[in-house]
């Protein structure tokens, strides 16, 4: 398990009147961590060398790199909610967060509480995640079945595989060649529109092999650089395989049906694939998820354009409604972006 170790906050525990803040305390910490054997990091607002009891000490492991200082200026208990989240690590603080309910509405889930006794950390449990976690995948499958109410076809399926350069590879020569039939009679659709059409397919084997593939890979967010970075490898290693004389381009969308560590494959024909996406969207919802939602709007909308089949993202705005109380409360609104739209109905 990764954790943040609060050091302001433990260091401050048990602290009385004007006493100071406890190194001893951060220590302490330190080994009840390192005995469960857990990954961790020491952070600290810059603040607290000012206060610490063993100053000279507590400036050494600063400069030795083994405690971290928030640089001056920034709100500490933002920085290290910030970083837990997209570290996936819990933080070591009796620290509640109220000031930040509304940016991280589960962090509850991501503190560990903590006790001392006899010089000792004891460290508590987190609470189990809400059962809001899934807000933003609701979100996106009431954008999804709109666009298709509206006639749109897009990507719903939710199978994944283990997330590794080759396996994306396998995953696309396997899904060409099982839709390769498919494939074919969209190759004739799009090279009918040229003129000598007759002539054209005639070299309809050269046609094939020339196809213009846009491979969508869809990950979840902590996977995407790694994808980014393989991109240009895998689309070489499926053009040698198939033989293909332009290399497939490969999109890496974030996508928040993808759990860390699996991908999804969206395959398209590059005619298929759309410039701009057909709409916009609103999305209106209850204070108490605002903040959250404007958060993982980018994510919303790499989810959305990587389904639909677009190079670019839908613009996402995020709005508050005094009409949805609850949370988890959201409405869904589509708005036609103006641009001249290819026909994909139906």
């Amino acid at each position: 398990m990764k954790v943040i170790i609060d050091a302001s906050n433990v260091a401050h525990y048990q602290k009385v009147g004007n006493s100071k803040a406890k190194l001893a305390n951060i220590i302490a910490a330190v080994r009840a961590l390192e005995q469960d054997n857990h990954n961790f990091l020491i952070i600290a607002d810059a603040s607290l060398r000012h206060s610490i009891d063993e100053k000279e000490n507590f400036i050494k492991l600063v400069e030795n790199e083994i405690i971290d200082e928030v640089p001056v200026g920034t709100i500490a208990d933002h920085y290290i909610l910030e970083l837990a989240e997209e570290e996936d690590a819990k933080v070591l603080s009796n620290d509640k967060f109220r000031d930040f309910a509304a940016e991280f509405p589960d962090l509850q889930s991501m503190r560990l509480p903590f006790s001392m006794k006899d010089a000792k950390i004891i460290i508590g449990k987190a609470k189990k995640p809400k059962k809001v976690k899934n807000l933003l995948q609701h979100i996106c499958d009431d954008i999804l079945t709109e666009l298709d109410r509206k006639r749109w076809v897009v990507y719903t399926s939710k199978e994944t595989t283990e997330f590794t350069p080759l396996n994306i590879a396998k995953q696309s020569i396997l899904k060409l060649n099982e839709n390769e039939d498919d494939m074919s009679s969209k190759i004739e659709g799009v090279f009918s529109k040229l003129p000598m059409f007759g002539k054209v397919m005639e070299m309809v084997e050269d046609v094939e092999t020339s196809a213009p593939y846009v491979i969508f890979v869809l990950v979840h967010p902590k996977d995407y650089k790694a994808a980014v970075r393989d991109a240009g490898n895998i689309s070489v290693t499926i053009s040698d395989r198939l033989k293909l004389v332009h290399k497939p381009l490969v999109a890496v969308r974030n996508d928040l049906y993808i759990k860390p560590g699996y991908f999804g494959l969206h395959i398209l024909l590059i005619d298929e694939v759309e410039d701009v996406p057909p709409f916009n969207i609103e999305i209106q919802t209850n204070t108490f998820d605002e903040t959250f939602i404007k958060k993982n709007s980018r994510n919303i909308a790499s989810t959305i354009a990587g389904r639909l089949g677009s190079w670019k993202f839908p613009f996402v705005s995020v709005k508050p409604n005094m009409l949805l109380e609850r949370p988890g409360d959201f409405e869904i609104y589509l708005e036609k972006t103006g641009k001249k739209a290819k026909d994909k109905t139906i």
